[in-house]
């Protein structure tokens, strides 16, 4: 045994060590989660250390057909990968019972730089700002657009902007 095959031995003897221990982390990920997403690249790199061990099966024995089974399961992987990915973002549209959207004070306080928590006080004081004066505002603009329900004219308005009470029947 020549040196070159010496090292080339003890290498592969190694990598086997390291893609061992890759894999039993990789699994025990897998397995204690905590998030979907996270499994899903713990099955990913699953994949990435079985082409690991294909690799270097296909180079203590000499056989490189390994190498084609290991990137038909490259691509197999990768495909998987992106289905799940698919998945993910699927469940992710899905708006959760209980989950409610962001409140629209604190999005402004966001964007100006604030910090995401504003105390209930602050909170109050915006929402009086918003429902108080703007629905007050709103209500004066909806009261000037009312239109009478007869076909009568209202008194400084011109003909075009009065109903009549039939559709399409209009004088």
């Amino acid at each position: 045994m020549t040196f070159a095959q010496t090292i080339l031995h003890a290498s592969i003897w190694i990598a086997l060590a390291v893609l061992a221990v890759a894999f039993l982390l990789t699994v025990w990920r897998v397995v204690k989660g905590p998030t979907l997403p996270d499994r899903v690249v713990a099955l990913d790199m699953l994949v990435g250390i079985v082409i690991g061990f294909i690799a270097l099966i296909a180079i203590r024995t000499g056989f490189t057909l390994y190498i084609d089974i290991a990137i038909a399961l490259g691509l197999v992987g990768f495909l998987a990968t992106v289905a799940f990915a698919r998945f993910i973002l699927a469940s992710a549209v899905e708006k959760p019972e209980g989950v409610s959207e962001a409140k629209p004070e604190v999005m402004g306080a966001v964007r100006k730089g604030k910090s995401r928590k504003a105390s209930p006080k602050a909170a109050a004081k915006s929402a009086g700002k918003i429902t108080g004066k703007s629905n007050e505002k709103l209500a004066s603009k909806t009261a000037d657009k009312t239109v009478p329900k007869s076909g009568t004219k209202t008194p400084g308005k011109s003909a075009r902007a009065t109903r009549s009470s039939k559709p399409g029947k209009g004088e």
